[in-house]
């Protein structure tokens, strides 16, 4: 069984230092959306809280850090009352400034965050923010291309989620005039490099967690996980090459993103770890993978919402998608059912448990909310839509 203390460290050989190091635990994730970002939140709570770290949750128990609103520092519960002394990790929804990021967290934080595939993420988007306004009436995604250029309108709440949400998620324009782009796309790389030490690619999930591992000097089971917020694959849509052009065009800025840190992922890992290792390390990440859910789970995967047995366990559903939960194995002992329920906890209940964990006066003012389809913003206020339950 590994230390769980605060200060322990791992001894870990990286091939182009060959220097101990030590656990990096002040971190700043900036979770974008569609790009298996769930996933990596539950790691980075799991990590924390098994360390006992501290989390710059948001205010109120809001669920997210007042998206689509640039980042404010006194989004962060205990911030402005000075209630927390140090923050250690922020992963939760915002939209990045980096001025006011740095207000919360110290000077030694690594950033990091996740880019996926502008086609398969376009898909996603369209299925789980189907009730935005510019997804509203469009019957199918190609519907949607056929009149995005003349139609679509920046102003209206929510649609930053159908044009290039990855640049405007990293606090970047995300409306940019086609004449501009080689301009516009050079200046959003630059800025991302500036600010982030590491951005990973969600179409190569084991081979980021083994990279991630290897740049925070973690361990291999501190990356292990279950895929959270994924949908049924009877709600998955087939894109042909002709839409996926046209998705690429649409999105321009973020396939211009997307294929500049592909690069650079990949060569990182050339750098610090070589191709050989790494199919060795992904290799041993899928055994651990596969242990737990022998361990875990009940049936070993996914199931739809409607065939999970613990409501508390069952994820957040949203727009059109089926998001997909876990059942756990009914005879665990009780240290690897806590264990278990960890990996497998969707977002909201997970964020709703570290918020009573860290400020258990705060909490009990408060029900548990979940977030709805939008957010509402009015007269400049910063006021989140939430559901009581």
């Amino acid at each position: 069984m590994r230390d769980k203390t605060l200060h322990t460290e791992f001894r870990v050989n990286l091939s182009h230092t060959k220097e101990t190091c030590h656990p990096k635990i002040h971190i700043v994730f900036l979770k974008t959306h569609k790009t298996g970002s769930s996933t990596v939140l539950n790691i980075l709570y799991r990590f924390g809280e098994s360390r006992n770290l501290t989390f710059a949750l948001p205010v109120n128990k809001h669920v997210q850090l007042f998206y689509p609103h640039f980042f404010s520092a006194h989004y962060v519960e205990g911030f402005s009352s000075r209630h927390v002394k140090e923050f250690h990790i922020m992963c939760n929804h915002m939209r990045f400034k980096k001025p006011e990021v740095a207000k919360v967290m110290p000077k030694d934080t690594f950033y990091f965050s996740i880019l996926r595939h502008p086609v398969s993420m376009m898909e996603s988007i369209f299925v789980y923010y189907k009730s935005i306004p510019a997804f509203r009436k469009a019957h199918s995604l190609d519907d949607f291309l056929n009149t995005c250029w003349k139609t679509y309108s920046s102003s209206e709440t929510s649609n930053q989620y159908a044009h290039n949400v990855l640049a405007f998620d990293f606090g970047l324009p995300n409306n940019v005039d086609p004449k501009d782009l080689d301009e516009k796309a050079g200046q959003a790389i630059a800025a991302i490099e500036q600010d982030f030490q590491l951005i990973l690619i969600s179409d190569y999930f084991e081979e980021s967690m083994v990279l991630l591992k290897h740049v925070l000097c973690w361990s291999l089971e501190d990356v292990v996980s279950f895929r959270l917020n994924s949908r049924s694959e009877w709600t998955h849509n087939k894109i042909s090459p002709e839409t996926a052009e046209r998705i690429k065009r649409w999105n321009a800025l973020d396939w211009r993103i997307y294929l500049h840190f592909n690069t650079t992922f990949w060569t990182k890992v050339d750098h610090l770890i070589g191709r050989q290792k790494m199919k060795a390390e992904v290799s041993q990440l899928r055994m651990l993978q596969a242990k737990l859910a022998r361990t875990c789970l009940k049936g070993e995967g996914a199931v739809d919402p409607s065939k999970i047995e613990d409501s508390d366990l069952k994820p957040f559903q949203y727009g059109a998608a089926v998001i997909q939960g876990y059942n756990l194995n009914p005879n665990l002992d009780t240290q690897s059912k806590r264990k278990c329920q960890r990996l497998v906890t969707p977002e909201l209940q997970y964020t709703h448990q570290l918020y009573a964990r860290q400020f258990p006066q705060a909490s009990s003012h408060f029900r548990l909310p979940t977030k709805t389809a939008s957010f509402s913003w009015r007269k400049g206020k910063e006021s989140e839509t939430i559901v009581q339950r």
